[in-house]
């Protein structure tokens, strides 16, 4: 089994990073295959980088040359995964949603810790879409950027293992899940801050992809996600210079 996780930014690190974490949670047999997009923001962290990390992403795995049975979009609250899956007759899992999935396996309430206080907006619309908000407790910013967690670690895992603690004493939730790709590998120092479960949303996507794939479940194409109308498409690619 081949599984591609694309990052949604353009910091290889970042990728990398985010592909070990893959691959730890990957069962026997199954490939992790990391990806970068082409262009894009260093970091995504509003509406603008969102957008233009969608086609970036969908770009990046329309360009993958070899066969593969499932693709993971590893950004929080990010848009896109609609478009992938159109474009793509394999199962296509989000980390936001997989994450949020999860969490309500294991409590009656989850909060999300997040990177700045401007993407807490995107996650609450991505859960909204999805139909994962009603058991929201919270979605809380850490009040660092994603790049922050490479600059400066230690000041970003006490950041985030703060806002974890602040959302199960005051917003009661019993389930944290990390609202970041590049968290990943936080999950052990939260969970002995909070004494809750945490969800990695990379973690969870590998092992939701699998189980598709397992089953031979992939997603319906009778009428939201139906393959794109063939049609004309002007200067898509753009050209450069």
């Amino acid at each position: 089994m081949r599984i591609l996780v694309v990052n949604v930014n353009t910091t290889q690190s970042i990728t990398d990073s985010i592909g070990e974490q893959a691959a730890a949670a990957a069962a026997p047999g199954t490939e992790i295959v990391p990806l970068t997009p082409a262009f894009g923001a260093e970091s995504v962290e509003g509406n603008y980088e969102s957008y233009l990390a969608a086609i970036a992403v969908m770009e990046a795995v329309r360009a993958y040359p070899e066969p593969f049975d499932a693709v993971i979009q590893a950004g929080y609250g990010e848009h896109g995964r609609e478009g992938l899956q159109e474009l793509l007759d394999v199962p296509v899992v989000d980390i936001t949603e997989a994450a949020a999935s999860t969490a309500q396996f294991l409590g009656r309430r989850y909060s999300v810790v997040t990177s700045l206080d401007r993407t807490v907006p995107l996650i609450e619309e991505r859960l909204h879409a999805a139909g994962l908000s009603a058991r929201c407790a919270s979605v809380r910013a850490s009040g660092l950027p994603v790049l922050a967690l490479e600059q400066d670690e230690k000041a970003a895992v006490e950041a985030i293992v703060e806002q974890a603690a602040l959302a199960v004493e005051h917003d009661r939730a019993e389930v944290i899940c990390l609202g970041c790709g590049g968290m990943s590998g936080l999950t052990e120092r939260v969970v002995e801050r909070t004494g809750v479960p945490v969800v990695d949303g990379v973690t969870a996507a590998v092992t939701i992809a699998e189980s598709l794939v397992r089953l031979g479940l992939t997603t319906s194409k009778v009428r939201t996600y139906a393959p794109p109308r063939p049609k004309k498409i002007l200067n898509w690619p753009p050209r450069v210079g």
